[in-house]
């Protein structure tokens, strides 16, 4: 597998952006990076990000967490932010992302106890690891996101955004969050979405997610999904779902996973106003306190 690595120069003066950097192997030297905020024997909160954005996306939720004496950890996936990028877009498969996070958090990190965030990809990723790793994992957070079998249609806008990135000569990744955000973000923000991405031969990651999620029966990422519902419908763990009130793209996620997910029961689940589909962007500090009220009270 050949691989990428973005130069360091390239994230200098990340606004709002302070955390230096960690580094661990996953997988022949395939290393991922993450960065931590908090007390380092606070409970773990794993944050997990998704298309194509990278754990900068989580600046304003980690004060937060912080703040209420817990050990936030944003990941950077393999592909984005600055984890190395595996160059070809077959390279990228469902079940090795789920590896290598695994790994990171799991064997690297040694982490126990988690309350695992996944948003977007974050989310397909977060509890795949949750259902398969019960045992280390307190609490889930599933913010604009979900877990899909391909049994059930994908909407109309996430297949025009699918065709989008695989067509596109030249793809705009700060345009692409931008266009999933209520607030607009300043030139600053922008460049550091873009970043991780020094030019088009580094946006392998980028260009395949969105091929890799299940959607007919028969995806080969199909079955292991199909198997982590049925772990999740009855795990005895907490379950937040924390989802913005404006996300064409996995809204209707929502009472899905409040209906079917036992660990639900008897929470009070927050609808983060005026959010778009990255909410951690539109309305990042909001979610962090939730997160941490949810934590703390559980």
């Amino acid at each position: 597998m050949r691989t990428l690595r973005t130069p360091e120069e390239r994230f200098a003066d990340l606004p709002d952006f302070p955390y230096e950097p960690r580094y661990a192997d996953v997988a022949d030297g395939l290393r991922m990076a993450y960065v931590e905020a908090g007390p380092g024997d606070g409970e773990p909160v794993v944050l997990l990000h998704g298309e194509p954005s990278w754990s900068f996306l989580y600046r304003h939720v980690m004060p937060e967490l912080a703040a209420a004496g817990l050990r936030a950890i944003a990941v950077d996936l393999i592909g984005f932010g600055r984890s190395d990028k595996p160059a070809e877009i077959a390279d990228h498969t469902y079940a090795r992302h789920v590896e290598w996070t695994r790994t990171l958090l799991l064997d690297a990190l040694e982490l126990s106890g988690v309350t695992m965030v996944g948003q977007d990809w974050g989310g397909l990723i977060g509890l795949r690891i949750a259902a398969e790793n019960p045992g280390s994992v307190a609490r889930i957070v599933a913010a604009n996101t979900g877990l899909p079998t391909g049994d059930i249609p994908m909407p109309e806008v996430w297949h025009r955004f699918k065709d989008a990135v695989l067509k596109a000569p030249v793809l705009d990744i700060a345009r692409l969050v931008q266009a999933g955000c209520t607030s607009e973000l300043p030139a600053e923000v922008r460049a550091a979405y873009d970043a991780p991405f020094p030019d088009e031969s580094y946006k392998a990651g980028p260009r395949a997610m969105p091929g890799l999620v299940p959607i007919s029966p028969d995806d080969p990422a199909a079955p292991a999904n199909r198997a982590a519902w049925e772990v999740l419908t009855t795990l005895d763990r907490p379950f937040l779902v924390a989802f913005s009130d404006g996300d064409p793209i996995t809204g209707g996620m929502a009472p899905v996973l409040l209906k079917s997910i036992s660990g639900t029961s008897g929470l009070a689940h927050p609808v983060i106003k005026g959010a778009g589909h990255f909410l951690q962007e539109d309305a990042g500090a909001e979610l962090g306190r939730q997160i941490a009220v949810f934590v703390t009270a559980t």
